[in-house]
This record gives structure tokens, sequence and C-alpha cells, in this order.
């Protein structure tokens, strides 16, 4: 077996002293996510609020 402190294995190619090299690391991925999250929240309230709309006008009609 070979000594692990001398050979580099096929995860650790492209790493670097910062951390392991990927495509969406950073600020903008970090960005995505955030925007990701704003646009989510938002729908997921202007749902919330469609169902609740729909609730009162059901309950006006009796």
């Amino acid at each position: 077996m070979a000594d692990p402190t001398t050979t580099a294995t096929p995860a650790a190619v492209g790493d670097t002293a910062a951390g392991p090299k990927t495509m969406d690391a950073g600020k903008w991925a970090n960005k995505r996510v955030y925007l990701r999250l704003v646009i989510y929240t938002a729908s997921i309230h202007a749902f919330a609020g469609f169902i609740m709309l729909l609730f009162e006008l059901g309950s006006r009609n009796k």
C-alpha cells in the first residue's frame, strides 16, 4: 500500500490551500442562493395569500 502523504488521491488533485475547487464556489454561488431564497419566500407568501383569499371569499358566499 502506498504512503498517503506522498501520493495524491484523485479527490485531492483539485484541492487548494483555500479548499476544494468547485464550479459554484465563491460569492456568486452565495448570491444565487440568497436570490433563490428571496424568490421562493415571496412566491410561497403570494400562494398562501391567494389561498387565504379563496377561503375569505368562500366564507362570504354562505
